[in-house]
C-alpha cells in the first residue's frame, strides 16, 4: 500500500469551510465527514481533515494557533499550469478567502497563495515540466521551491 497524507486543520465553522473548498472544486469523502470533521479530497492519497476546533483540541494538549494571526503551516499544492494557479486564487478570493501575497514568477516556476477563511495559507505552484526537479536550483528559485 502506498503512503497517504492527512493534513489536519482546525476550523471555526465547518459548513463555511466546506462551502469554501467546494467552490474551489474540492470534494469530500462522506465516510469520514460528519458534524465535527470533513475529509477533503485533494488528490490520490492526499487529504485535508477539516476539524472543528473543539474536536481538533482532543488530539493535542497544545493551544490551537490562530492561523489568522500566526503562520503555523503553509500547504503547497502543485498545479498543471500558470492559469490554474491564477484561477484557484481567484476562486478562493471569490469564495471568501484572500490573497496571501502577490504572485511570483521565477521563469521555470510560478507561484501564488491564498488564505482560507480560517487563515490557513495554501501555496499554489506550477513548475515547467522541462525543469529537472533533481537539479540544483540557483538563488531565489531554490528558496521558493515547494
Amino acid at each position: 500500500m502506498s503512503r497517504q497524507i492527512f493534513v489536519n486543520l482546525p476550523v471555526r465553522d465547518l459548513a463555511r469551510s466546506k462551502a469554501f473548498f467546494a467552490a474551489l472544486g474540492f470534494t469530500f469523502n462522506p465516510r469520514f465527514t460528519d458534524e465535527k470533521a470533513a475529509c477533503m479530497v485533494i488528490g490520490e492519497g492526499i487529504y485535508a481533515m477539516l476539524l472543528v476546533e473543539g474536536f481538533f483540541q482532543t488530539f493535542t494538549s497544545k493551544r490551537i494557533a490562530d492561523a489568522g494571526e500566526v503562520a503555523e503551516v503553509m500547504i503547497c499544492l502543485s498545479c498543471t499550469s500558470r492559469d490554474e494557479v491564477d484561477e484557484l486564487v481567484a476562486r478562493a478570493i471569490a469564495a471568501g478567502g484572500r490573497a496571501a501575497r502577490e504572485a511570483r514568477d521565477h521563469g521555470v516556476m510560478y507561484e501564488h497563495a491564498f488564505e482560507d477563511p480560517d487563515g490557513h495559507i495554501w501555496e499554489l505552484a506550477w513548475m515547467d515540466p522541462s525543469m529537472d526537479a533533481t537539479a540544483d536550483c540557483p538563488g531565489e528559485l531554490a528558496e521558493a521551491a515547494p
